[in-house]
């Protein structure tokens, strides 16, 4: 695997080739090399907004996949979906370019910068975004690379003039690793991408790399308490002698938290979307106002202001910019509302995310309001580890509609469909449709006024908001 060592400087990769550049992470890390002046080409396998986005910017994307895309370029990047047989990584191959993954291009530009990597099995998109916010609110002016874009600007990532770079910290496949971090945040820990790592005990240790990656770089780990797995991180990242900012509800044990710096969370009031509260560092108190529902999104926010801290900047400065954070798309996205029924959008992909995005919707749904979830599963590895946890979690809506796997990566597995999920819901208003035909007249004929429907998952499911809100006659 590569190492830390082995990433080249951005100056120093000359013409950059990226192949699926359309891609939430490649296309954020083409923006900002083209923002440097790096000259970037690409190729995606369909046409879209991003793309014509990197073309205005100076990107000459293609679309498909050729060889030839290729001769006249000095590296090429990769993500872990593009397999060996691409047309263009096999020229490449041949060619005897430069070919590096996805994270070492980005590697690359956090050379000359502090950076912070935001690791965790959920919420890395949230806090990144909400990291960013609080931190342009500092004056900061961070570099940022989020796999997600910014309601507020339509932007995945941006090129600073600030010393900051704020990135997203994969552990999907590992490459997490790359990074130095001088800010390392750890959201939660749990077991997924057993694809890759096998157990439950290597996703752990991964992160324990990681944090020791951090402590190696003299940074400070931010870690949530309230999480067993991220405050097990906590511990052992103090233990090699590295800074620890922890954060959560608590109350924390006594010794969990010795030699940790705290920031406890003490909620306050909630109103439909929006939810204030307090965090307490030291002395000090922290009022913060969010515009996003869920206990969930105030420990993001709390990462948030903890990694201002530890970067410096005043964390009252940092909590206030809080208040400009508008959403990420597909993170509780607002897609529109007719009849009476509110229409949201949300990319949550793993049974403990789809808890917490369940419980907001309950505590937003209108009185008497149902919550009716449109759930896509991503991957049929997960499909498959996960499907009695997926099934537990669906269960909090009151209306359930389970699609097919989206494949991804994967090649379909016997046996392994939406319908293995569907059958573990432990109530009667599931179902297994697996045509997206089928969604819009089901749910005409069981929603109404004050109920809630989210369209849920990784995948392209995100595309039936906008059907199921002009069926309902609104937009």
């Amino acid at each position: 695997m590569t190492t830390s060592r082995d990433i080249v400087p951005a100056a120093d990769l000359g013409r950059v080739h990226f192949i699926g550049i359309g891609g939430a992470g490649m296309s954020g890390i083409a923006r900002v090399m083209l923002a440097r002046g790096i000259a970037v080409s690409g190729s995606d396998a369909r046409d879209s907004d991003v793309v014509t986005g990197l073309r205005a910017l100076g990107a000459m994307v293609t679309i498909g996949h050729a060889g030839d895309t290729v001769e006249d370029v000095d590296t090429v990047v990769v993500s872990s979906a593009i397999r060996d047989d691409n047309p263009e990584l096999v020229r490449a191959r041949g060619l005897g370019l430069r070919v590096v993954h996805r994270s070492s291009a980005l590697g690359s530009l956090m050379t000359d910068r502090r950076t912070v990597a935001v690791a965790g099995t959920h919420g890395k998109t949230t806090t990144t975004s909400m990291t960013t916010v609080a931190l342009q609110a500092c004056a900061a002016d961070p570099s940022f690379v989020i796999g997600g874009v910014l309601t507020a600007t339509g932007a995945n990532a941006h090129e600073g003039t600030g010393d900051v770079f704020v990135a997203e910290a994969d552990e999907s496949d590992g490459s997490f690793l790359l990074y130095e971090p001088t800010v390392g945040i750890v959201t939660n820990v749990e077991a997924d991408h057993l694809d890759h790592y096998g157990t439950a005990d290597a996703v752990t240790e991964a992160f324990r790399a990681f944090a020791r990656r951090t402590a190696e770089a003299g940074g400070t780990l931010v870690a949530c308490l309230d999480d067993p797995g991220a405050a097990g991180i906590a511990a052992y990242a103090a233990d090699q002698g590295c800074d620890v900012i922890g954060y959560g509800l608590g109350p924390f044990d006594e010794q969990t938290v010795a030699g940790l710096r705290v920031a406890a969370i003490a909620p306050g009031g909630s109103q439909g979307q929006d939810q204030d509260f307090t965090i307490t560092v030291g002395e000090r108190s922290i009022p913060v106002a969010l515009h996003q529902p869920g206990h969930y999104n105030a420990l993001n926010a709390t990462a948030a202001v903890c990694s201002a801290l530890a970067l410096g900047y005043a964390p009252k400065e940092a909590a206030q910019g809080l208040a400009g954070y508008h959403g990420t798309r597909r993170r509780f996205e607002y897609r529109g509302q007719g009849s009476g029924v509110r229409v949201f959008d949300d990319y949550a992909h793993h049974p403990t995310e789809i808890t917490a995005l369940l419980t907001a919707a309950k505590d937003v749904v209108d009185p008497g309001g149902r919550v009716h979830v449109v759930f896509q599963p991503h991957l049929f590895s997960r499909t498959q580890s996960f499907r009695r946890d997926f099934g537990i979690a669906l269960g909090i809506a009151d209306d359930v509609i389970v699609l097919d796997v989206f494949p991804a990566r994967e090649d379909p597995v016997p046996g392994v469909t939406g319908a293995i999920v569907a059958d573990e819901v432990p109530h009667a208003g599931a179902v297994f449709l697996p045509a997206f035909t089928q969604v819009v007249p089901y749910l005409l004929e069981r929603v109404q006024p004050g109920d809630i429907v989210l369209t849920v998952g990784a995948g392209d499911v995100t595309v039936l908001g906008a059907e199921i809100v002009e069926a309902l006659g609104g937009a």
